[in-house]
């Protein structure tokens, strides 16, 4: 009885949390523009896109078209009006009601839009300004007062089957809550990545995100839907209808945006992309509200202090410098709260005036035995394969133990899902065995056996200074 009513409980309490989050996200979307004039965008750059959708699509049913460029019937009524007496447009269709209608191109409209598809072959939604964008950022930033704070009880409930150390745990909560920048750093394999997603995903509330910015006469696209992901369906079903909102503006969870190894400085600024005629915004600018992650710092094209430095100064100012085409700058929103992780030793990556720039730095290793048998029997229940006590103590002690590798958490899961892999290659229903585990190590460490498990040089402890030959490479 009492865990129905605790379930019950938690379930309201998610109802709310979820109807407080859509409340304030709609609340900083700004209202459905009625006019031309309300949009802040020029009536030639709204004709432009009218014309290069309905030069796609040929004859458009009204509502179909302001789906398209998500422009209220208002706004694309006076426009239309205006394209009708200049003899580009025509009504190739109406019925019974004055929504009803199909519109088409006349022979000067589809060459005025051919024209306009020379310059720019952007036909998406309608653009908002710059101005807008800057102050939906500041409403939403994590940093205002008053901003959904993360709590003990939330770190405690979402690293529950992580067998974190507390104190790592505490002072992971602690970095959330200061929106300050840090570093996680240690072993390979120690679950760094899978930390620094997780602390994304305990954002709190949804932003609304604008499908592009105008700039300078100049598109920029900025939704993705592969980082501006959609709210969940109770989040979405309590933001539904509540007010007339800009539609030119998705409302998303907190973006988190992971860039790795492959960061270069191309990716620090605006991308043109000259076949398209359109900017693509770079990835910390697409982080505002949000989490950056930057996973392997270290092995970028850049180097560590660079980033820092093209970071951390625009970050304490809450605004950061971009270029666009002719070597124009504009002033961009930057509200972001950036996590590092690397298997490198931090003082080998910055120095100590770098080291200062960062808020945290958080040192994630090895688990204690008996965390890591904590995980492995969670990940046992995630991957459907009964727990097998013995089979436990092999892996620990006659494999861990004489080959010196450290109790790392990425290692459960990769050994179970071998043991599946080769479970459905011999078409068994796979089974935590000593010969599985055996044949799953063997796999993941380049057939080092059972009994060949010693390394010729015994690991040294991270951070030492023959640790890792990955060191010696900064």
């Amino acid at each position: 009885m009492i865990e129905a009513e605790t379930a019950v409980a938690k379930a309201a309490e998610g109802q709310r949390s979820a109807a407080a989050a859509s409340s304030e996200a709609m609340a900083s979307v700004p209202p459905q523009p009625k006019t031309v004039r309300e949009t802040g965008l020029e009536p030639g750059l709204i004709v432009e896109l009218v014309a290069k959708t309905m030069h796609a699509a040929g004859k458009i049913h009204l509502p179909v078209l302001t789906g398209k460029l998500r422009l209220s019937i208002n706004v694309l009524r006076e426009i239309l009006d205006a394209m009708v007496g200049q003899q580009l447009v025509e009504a190739a269709w109406r019925g019974d009601s004055e929504l009803d209608v199909h519109y088409q191109l006349t022979m000067a409209g589809k060459q005025r839009a051919a024209e306009f598809l020379a310059r720019c072959r952007y036909a998406g939604p309608a653009p908002v300004t710059l101005q807008a964008y800057r102050d939906v950022v500041q409403r939403q930033s994590s940093r205002q007062a008053g901003a959904p704070r993360i709590g003990a009880a939330d770190m405690a409930a979402a690293f529950a089957e992580d067998s974190i150390d507390p104190g790592v745990r505490d002072l992971l909560g602690a970095a959330l809550q200061s929106s300050r920048s840090l570093l996680l750093y240690g072993p390979s394999g120690s679950g760094k990545s899978s930390l620094a997603r997780k602390l994304g995903q305990l954002q709190r509330g949804l932003v609304a995100i604008p499908y592009a910015i105008l700039v300078d006469q100049q598109i920029i696209e900025f939704h993705d839907p592969q980082l501006h992901l959609a709210p969940s369906p109770l989040q979405a079903r309590h933001g539904e209808n509540q007010r007339s909102v800009d539609t030119r503006w998705a409302l998303c969870q907190r973006p988190v945006v992971h860039v790795g190894a492959s960061l270069g400085r191309a990716m620090l600024d605006l991308r043109h992309d000259p076949a398209a005629g359109v900017f693509h915004a770079p990835p910390h600018f697409q982080a505002n509200n949000g989490i950056l992650v930057v996973d392997d710092l270290g092995r970028q094209d850049v180097a560590p202090a660079d980033l820092l430095n093209r970071w951390t100064g625009p970050l304490d100012l809450g605004a950061d410098q971009l270029t666009t085409e002719g070597g124009n700058k504009i002033t961009v929103p930057f509200d972001a709260t950036l996590v590092f992780a690397t298997n490198f030793a931090p003082h080998l990556l910055l120095d100590d005036s770098s080291m200062r720039r960062i808020g945290y730095k958080i040192h994630i290793g090895a688990l204690a035995e008996p965390a890591y048998r904590v995980l492995f029997r969670h990940q046992c229940r995630v991957a459907r394969i009964a727990f097998d006590e013995a089979a436990y103590e092999h892996l620990v002690q006659g494999l861990h133990a004489p080959s010196g590798r450290a109790l790392l958490a990425s290692i459960p899961r990769e050994l179970l899902g071998r043991i599946a892999d080769f479970a459905s290659f011999a078409g068994t229903s796979p089974a935590l065995t000593v010969a599985a585990i055996e044949q799953a190590w063997i796999s993941m460490f380049a057939g080092h056996g059972a009994g060949s498990l010693a390394p010729a040089h015994p690991p040294a402890p991270f951070g030492a200074a023959n640790a890792d030959p990955l060191f010696e490479r900064i």
